[in-house]
Parts: C-alpha cells; structure tokens; sequence
C-alpha cells in the first residue's frame, strides 16, 4: 500500500515492502531516500498539530473532484517542503553524508504523479494528481531544504509554483 499518515491516530504507517519498490522499481535506492518518505509523512503529523489537515478537509468537502484533487496536492507538497525543513536541520546538525539530498531528491522525483502514472499507464493526467508532479515535490522539498523554515512554502497562501 505504501507510506501513510493517519490523521485520527495521528500515527506514520510505512509498509516495508514499498521501500524496496522504491529501490528496485522506482531507482530511488538509499537510507536518506527513505528517510525523505518518512520525514514527508511526518510532515502530514506536523500539518495536523498546525490545524492546517483538517481545514483541507472542512474546505475539501464542497469542492469538485479536480478542485479536491489540486487541494491534495498542494497540501502533499508542503509535506515535502517539511521534509526539506527536516533535511536542512540535520545537515546543519552534520548528520547528513554527501550524497544524502541528491537521494531525496531522487526519491521526491521518482514519486511523482507524472513519474508514476507514465510508468503504469504510459501517459499522464494532471487532473488525476493526488501527490504533485516530479518537478513540484523536488521544487518544495528543496524549498524547506534550502530555507529551512515551514514558511519556506505555505499550502494555503500561494499556488504550487
């Protein structure tokens, strides 16, 4: 099933088996890409102590598909600019080894919609995005990296970029 985050538990569920997907099938191999699929989904827990996951929800209940769907995906991206907040603190911290980012931004890449539906489907929808495209989850992702603040991006107060 993968990685997921759930909001009334408020635990991070990681299904083992996707990790060596993310290795094997997706060429994201590497502990610091797998620490990128954590710290994302750690990123949905900070989201919900922000208030910010149920005010998707609230907002997301009176919109159409396409719309739920944008919203999704801008709420996904500030997970991965978390994940990049994350990053940027345990490289100041001299915890990551050269080649740790470059695996993140692999990772980020590799799961990207477009990423993802070309390598089941042999093409792309955007209206179907749920996660953000490759280039957006890299872009964020190295946002917060870069920046290091939760602020670097903010779901509600500007587009995906």
């Amino acid at each position: 099933m993968g990685p997921l985050y759930c909001p009334s538990d408020e635990k991070v569920y990681i299904d083992l088996g996707f990790y060596r997907e993310l290795e094997t099938k997706l060429g994201a191999p590497g502990d610091f890409a797998q620490a990128y699929v954590l710290a994302h989904e750690v990123g949905h827990h900070v989201q919900t102590l922000m208030g910010i996951t149920q005010e998707v929800s609230q907002v997301r209940r009176g919109l159409s598909e396409a719309d739920g769907n944008a919203l999704s995906v801008l709420t996904e991206l500030q997970a991965d600019c978390f994940a990049g907040v994350w990053a940027h603190h345990a490289d100041q911290r001299g915890l990551l080894e050269r080649g740790h980012a470059e695996e993140a931004i692999r990772a980020a890449g590799a799961v990207g919609d477009d990423t993802l539906q070309r390598r089941q489907t042999g093409f792309i929808v955007p209206d179907g995005f749920t996660h953000g495209s490759a280039e957006q989850r890299i872009d964020w992702f190295l946002a917060g990296f870069q920046n290091g603040t939760p602020g670097a991006r903010n779901t509600f107060e500007q587009g995906a970029g």
